[in-house]
């Protein structure tokens, strides 16, 4: 097994089941040669650097994973052929992973997302409690 980074950008027309369909198939190609997801974010709607094929935005999609070069080539070649992808990168990061290494990855990367995720509902709190107190003055001041 290696060690991959993909992102691939979508385009912004496409619906959130498309996306999802996508998104399944290229886990699907990964995990049928016995590949390991250790990270999978959509990064949303995104303003592109240049025009893409007629549009400035796109959904962008991360993907981290263990696979073989034989997938990696596979998903790549979906993606030339689907509309939908406005453009892809994938990047080796490791040449070898074992099974022990995967598991901490998956480990660090769910740590990383529960944090995010802390950090949110936390920022969100404080933005109900600055608009709780913007309310009460406005009240106060009548």
């Amino acid at each position: 097994m290696r060690r991959y980074e993909t992102v691939f950008i979508l385009r912004p027309s496409q619906s959130e089941d498309e996306i999802n369909a996508i998104i399944e198939n290229t886990k699907n190609i990964i995990l049928s040669d016995k590949g390991s997801i250790i990270d999978l974010n959509k990064w949303g709607m995104k303003k592109l650097a240049y025009t893409i094929k007629k549009e400035i935005q796109g959904q962008y999609v991360f993907c981290d994973f263990a696979g073989t070069p034989a997938s990696v080539a596979e998903f790549e070649r979906k993606f030339r052929i689907d509309d939908a992808v406005l453009k892809y990168l994938t990047i080796k990061t490791a040449d070898a992973i074992s099974e022990e290494e995967i598991g901490k990855a998956i480990a660090e990367a769910d740590a990383k997302h529960a944090a995010q995720a802390k950090e949110t509902s936390e920022d969100e709190d404080q933005a109900v409690t600055e608009e709780d107190e913007s309310i009460e003055e406005t009240t106060d001041e009548e």
